[in-house]
């Protein structure tokens, strides 16, 4: 998708639902292309899902600890 500098200011928003959907978007001023538009790379080291972690819960995990009964 191409767009101009004034479309860029103007609809950002929109712009940036597009790219973090997997497009891209080229900015130009009249007829020259001048940016980009893509999707920034995931951090490094930020844990997305709890599967991936190492070990695995106790089969005590699921006892209900001293004075919780009348919750239940």
């Amino acid at each position: 998708m191409e767009v101009t500098v004034q479309e860029a200011k103007t609809q950002l928003s929109r712009l940036l639902r597009r790219v973090e959907a997997g497009e891209s978007v080229m900015i130009r001023r009249g007829r020259e292309p001048v940016a980009m538009l893509v999707k920034a790379p995931a951090e490094p080291g930020l844990r997305r899902i709890w599967g991936d972690l190492e070990g695995s819960l106790g089969p005590e995990f699921d006892d209900l600890p001293d004075g919780f009964d009348s919750y239940t």
